[in-house]
């Protein structure tokens, strides 16, 4: 999951324009940022190599029993494919992005982006506008998972459940494989509840931080 196959320079470019225009109605600083992954989910490799070693014997009894293979000594039937099943599916669950996802489980793929968002907060410094009117809109492409997380100075005026319908709306158009155009969506939508709220723009206002799409791979 790179970030460079999901957003070409066209798309970055429609980010950064929908994040000045957004900005240009509010005081509120979204920054838009993907990660490839928010965790590497070790466990899930070796969880598919334990299901793989138990299931590969019950196989190969199945295998044994209902053809006429002749020439593998019996020896081999019983001996190989725990080993090899567990080899196998270990590899399947390594480089195999959605049965990766499946054996981790949709409430740890959850949690560990909400951790991760929480993390990306505090690295982007989304807390260090004057006013505390940043808004962090985290993309985990491997999780096709989205966090909203925005500072104290917006939750005085927007409730958490009015970015629901954003997040959810842009972690659907991510599993369809269209996350560029629907970022720019979702950025349009975060300045139009900060508008509908009242999160006015200062006659003093400036751009506290910057507006292109920020990304970290793996």
């Amino acid at each position: 999951m790179e970030s460079d196959r999901f957003f070409s320079e066209a798309d970055r470019e429609a980010i950064r324009a929908a994040v000045r225009e957004a900005e240009s109605r509010t005081s509120g600083e979204i920054v838009p940022y993907v990660v490839d992954r928010s965790d590497e989910y070790g466990s899930a490799a070796w969880k598919g190599a334990a299901l793989g070693a138990l299931l590969a014997p019950l196989v190969a009894l199945a295998i044994y029993r209902s053809t006429n293979i002749w020439g593998i000594p019996l020896a081999y039937w019983i001996a190989l494919p725990a080993p090899v099943g567990g080899a196998v599916a270990y590899l399947v669950a390594a480089f195999l992005p959605p049965v990766r996802r499946w054996l981790t489980g949709e409430h740890v793929l959850e949690s560990r982006t909400r951790r991760r968002a929480a993390a990306a907060f505090l690295e982007q410094e989304v807390f260090g506008t004057e006013n505390r009117t940043g808004i962090l809109l985290f993309v985990s492409l491997f999780e096709r998972r989205v966090v909203l997380l925005a500072d104290s100075g917006i939750h005085q005026k927007v409730e958490e459940g009015q970015w629901e319908s954003i997040t959810r709306r842009l972690a659907q158009e991510i599993r369809h494989g269209r996350p560029g155009p629907a970022l720019v969506e979702a950025i349009r939508a975060c300045g139009e509840v900060l508008a509908r709220h009242q999160v006015e723009i200062r006659p003093d206002d400036r751009n506290e931080l910057s507006d292109e799409l920020r990304r970290e791979r793996d």
